[in-house]
């Protein structure tokens, strides 16, 4: 079994702390100590040291609402599309993904699965893990489609949901849902305890998110991004997610949606346990400016902004990495808490917290070094 050690970094911890100390790794895994030098007497010190002097040890992060990147969107449906996207993630020091489809026809959606369900059970080392689908639409709120193809948005459905989920082979970890639409309390009541649900693209008032969120819905979509504002007299679903616990926060700090004044008071209402950094990156992501798609929608990309035709904003072109760069350099939160909203939250939200989002032992030594200025210094997947 290959051995390696991290010395003298700066290694996060879950609680949000970062400390001086070694990180062990046997094989794919992060081990303790004991483990380690056990299995090194076995070995007779057959180990790779990693020095990691003066830099972050953090945990490999988990987007789990990016739609694609380096030209490839999740909605493209192929093998190779999803391929594409896990090997830049991994490169970006993303180590786990849920890639997101968009409102589509079932056809396209099926096919989605079934590519899913494909890759998934290919072997891929050079790529993200790929843990699983976040369904954003077709169960979603014309008046706020956003960046959605209106034609194909439908209500919930729960029949609908089980064909993709049984294509997917279970691949679908969220659904992004409008609590308010026909059919979308019962599919809440009837679902939640499968699948984590998110309140999204909804016009849905206060007392009706709230009831949605009683009712097993535990997430904002993109939060602030096609819902009602919080208001002193009428706060919305932002304001019933705030007000339970139960519930967390998509934010997408890109420098794009969303002001830094409004990301601060974010975390200050939320606090850094129960907020989700996402990208919501779209297909040219890692690429130039220039023409592109998303969802079947012309999109034009200048710099960081991406629109459609009709000037809504459509998704994002910094992956994650980059929106933790953005959140701690340029809107003042501190790099803990980013680091804990890009890697535990996520993994807790979509359920594989028992293998990734941080660097406790038995999880996979998925681990990312950054340099003082948050450069990638080297990326570690499944230990190696």
């Amino acid at each position: 079994m290959a051995l390696r050690k991290i010395i003298n970094g700066l290694v996060f911890h879950e609680d949000g702390s970062f400390t001086p100390e070694t990180v062990y790794i046997c094989g794919e895994k992060i081990v303790s100590q004991e483990v380690y030098e056990k299995e090194y007497n076995n070995t007779s010190g057959n180990e790779i040291v990693t020095d990691a002097a003066g830099n972050y040890v953090i945990p490999g992060l988990t987007d789990i609402h990016f739609h694609g990147c380096m030209g490839s969107d999740c909605c493209d449906g192929t093998v190779e599309a999803f391929q594409t996207i896990a090997r830049y993630e991994l490169s970006q020091g993303i180590t786990s993904i849920t890639p997101a489809t968009m409102t589509m026809s079932e056809e396209v959606l099926s096919g989605i699965c079934r590519a899913a369900k494909t890759y998934r059970d290919t072997t891929d080392e050079n790529a993200a893990d790929f843990c699983g689908l976040y369904m954003e639409g077709p169960f979603i709120n014309a008046s706020k489609k956003g960046a959605q193809n209106e034609k194909y948005i439908t209500p919930a459905d729960t029949a609908l949901f089980n064909r993709l989920q049984d294509l997917s082979e279970n691949m679908l970890r969220t659904v992004a849902i409008a609590p308010e639409t026909a059919g979308s309390m019962d599919f809440i009541r009837e679902n939640s305890s499968r699948v984590n649900i998110s309140i999204a693209h909804t016009a849905a008032d206060y007392d009706t998110a709230k009831e949605a969120i009683a009712c097993g819905a535990s997430q904002l979509t993109h939060t602030y991004n096609a819902m009602p504002p919080f208001s002193h007299r009428a706060p919305g679903p932002i304001g019933a997610a705030a007000d339970d616990e139960r519930c967390r926060a998509e934010l997408i700090c890109d420098g794009i949606h969303i002001h830094p004044a409004v990301v601060r008071t974010t975390f200050k209402i939320f606090g850094d346990d129960r907020i989700i950094l996402i990208s919501d990156s779209m297909r040219a992501s890692g690429l130039a400016d220039g023409q592109y798609d998303l969802g079947g929608q012309n999109v034009t990309v200048k710099g960081n902004l991406a629109v459609l035709e009709d000037g809504t904003i459509a998704g994002s072109v910094t992956n994650l990495m980059g929106c933790v760069r953005t959140a701690v350099h340029d809107m003042g939160i501190p790099l803990a808490s980013a680091v804990k909203c890009a890697a535990v939250n996520p993994a807790k939200a979509v359920g594989i917290y028992d293998s990734y989002g941080s660097l406790a032992p038995g999880k996979y030594a998925n681990i990312v070094i950054l340099g003082k200025s948050l450069t990638i210094k080297t990326v570690i997947h499944h230990g190696i």
